[in-house]
């Protein structure tokens, strides 16, 4: 049984990335999700607001307004629209079913002219039309992560116009999601369910399908559900991988192979685990592909965890922090500082956005700020041109330290820092983040 429940527990890294999306996917068409509401697929839904506490999505960003469409392209091609921006940034990122970013249009990836693109399931073999470029999706579901630059309240009337102005023309009728067996409902086992369906669905690329044949002894590639019935063997050797799994997943999330810099985790790789699929807008450069398969695999399961739809460090680079500069825990009874002596360097803009723990969510706080950033209103600069922030529960006496206040939750929580069309020094160790410092009295 230990040779079978090990076995669960690496299908369970391999696969929590599918399930998690896919997961997500159906919460999107059925419930939406805070600002934005609900759609069928095949279809955008734009939120009309910078997103909030109500948004209940993994490290979810405060920067942009969100325009999200799930795609079923099982009825055939789409066509995609996007109006001319007038250089404003935006992205339009195309993630797929194992959450592979495979493609990108926006600013960065084909510039800011109107433009069409025909998005096609795998093995289209027909003509897009004229002027029109084609994006081949790998997998017959996928998703559209829409983010607008958007510089406050006055600017969201321009924001929503140019969202409406973004379309998609679908074809025939779709499959939609695959079903799980419904008398399965037991968590544990149910995660496997989603998984057998999923990977039923969705093939992966083909040196991942050689891989995921090893799993067939716990029953995840038979064509009808084991699980409404298994094995007293093969169910505890499905439970005690979930909890292995799981607890894998959650050590990769913080304690991954990526590099640190004055407490920070640089995780500008963190999604380079696409090994297969490059389309419009993608870079394939060893600098963005991860060479070993087999540490793609849990990156991407990570990375699902904490970052779910996050973009490829070239269109928008994070850097993650979990304890201030002593190795401490960052926590909410504490107060800290941020001292940039020089900003990040970037085309587009960057930001600061707080996130409580475990969940990766905003939390409400007296101001409404979740993100402070080189586009904040009225932020107080040094002499020296130095930007120093603070980053605590209560709001600071000091008139210049409130103006760059950036508040916590009362507990532990943890900040990204973002950066949306970083210069190559970001990458190439040119500029340096600098850390948070713990102060011994709230300013």
């Amino acid at each position: 049984m230990s040779d079978l429940a090990e076995l669960a527990a690496e299908a369970y890294v391999y696969g929590f990335p599918m399930v998690v999306d896919l997961d997500e996917v159906g919460r999107f068409t059925r419930d939406g999700m805070g600002s934005v509401e609900p759609a069928p697929f095949n279809r955008f839904s734009h939120a009309a607001v910078l997103a909030g506490p109500k948004d209940t999505f993994v490290s979810i960003n405060n920067d942009t307004v969100y325009s999200v469409a799930q795609l079923d392209l099982s009825g055939g091609p789409l066509l995609l629209r996007v109006p001319d921006t007038g250089g404003r940034y935006y992205v339009l990122q195309f993630v797929d079913a194992w959450t592979d970013n495979f493609a990108y249009v926006g600013r960065r990836a084909t510039g800011t002219a109107a433009g069409g693109f025909l998005l096609v399931p795998p093995g289209w073999t027909g003509e897009a039309p004229q002027g029109a470029k084609t994006i081949t999706a790998p997998t017959t579901v996928a998703t559209i992560v829409g983010r607008w630059a958007c510089d406050g309240v006055d600017d969201l009337p321009a924001v929503r116009a140019l969202q409406q102005a973004t379309t998609l023309e679908a074809g025939a009728p779709c499959d939609g999601l695959p079903a799980p067996e419904s008398a399965v409902a037991e968590t544990e086992l149910l995660f496997f369910e989603k998984l057998r369906t999923g990977l039923r669905a969705f093939p992966p690329a083909p040196a991942d399908q050689d891989y995921q044949r090893k799993f067939a002894p716990l029953g995840l590639l038979d064509s009808s559900s084991p699980y409404v019935q298994p094995s007293a063997e093969l169910e505890q050797a499905l439970r005690t991988g979930y909890r292995r799994g799981k607890d894998r997943v959650e050590h990769a999330t913080t304690h991954g192979a990526g590099p640190e810099q004055n407490g920070w985790k640089l995780t500008y790789d963190v999604f380079n685990y696409n090994l297969d699929f490059f389309e419009v807008g993608t870079v394939k450069s060893p600098q963005w592909v991860l060479q070993d398969r087999g540490a793609a695999r849990t990156v991407r399961a990570a990375a699902a965890r904490a970052g779910l739809w996050g973009n490829h460090g070239y269109e928008a680079a994070y850097a993650m922090a979990w304890d201030d500069e002593d190795g401490q825990p960052l926590d909410g009874t504490q107060a800290y500082t941020i001292r940039f002596e020089t900003t990040p360097p970037v085309d587009a803009f960057w930001s600061i956005t707080m996130y409580d723990m475990p969940r990766y969510y905003l939390v409400d706080n007296p101001i409404g700020r979740y993100s402070i950033g080189d586009r904040t209103a009225d932020l107080h600069y040094d002499r020296d041109d130095s930007l120093t922030l603070h980053l605590q529960p209560e709001r600071p006496a000091d008139r210049a330290a409130a103006a760059n206040w950036l508040p916590t939750p009362p507990g532990p929580f943890r900040p990204i820092l973002r950066m949306y069309q970083p210069h190559p020094a970001v990458f190439d160790g040119r500029y340096t983040i600098p850390p948070i410092t713990r102060r011994e009295h709230p300013a």
